[in-house]
């Protein structure tokens, strides 16, 4: 069985895909598959039927929204302490105070 560089609980971020950028923690590794599925990432919209079925009589049919499996090629492995992978830029310099608040003139 091939090992995977992420584990379950892992913080990582996804580097290529539709949800490009997003960040989660790993819910499940598929390993025989190469595939992790990530808290929040690669929604998808499910359709249940009602059934009687089931060891607690019905179940409700609907649409569920859930994660589904992405490769594991696609997501980057984060340090739990990493919240943003760019430094976030200053909106001000400390001198340019006057003209945020209005206090000019």
């Amino acid at each position: 069985m091939p090992k995977l560089h992420v584990k379950k609980g892992d913080l990582v971020q996804v580097i290529a895909g539709k949800d490009k950028g997003a960040k989660g923690r790993v819910i499940r590794a598929l390993p025989r598959e190469q595939r992790v599925v990530v808290e929040g990432v690669n929604l998808i919209k499910k359709h249940s039927k009602v059934t009687h079925q089931g060891p607690r009589g019905a179940k409700e049919g609907g649409v569920l929204t859930m994660e589904a499996p992405i490769h594991v090629s696609n997501v980057k492995k984060l340090k739990d302490d990493e919240k943003a992978e760019k430094p976030e830029k200053k909106a001000a310099a400390k001198g340019d105070t006057t003209e945020a608040t209005g206090e000019d003139k």
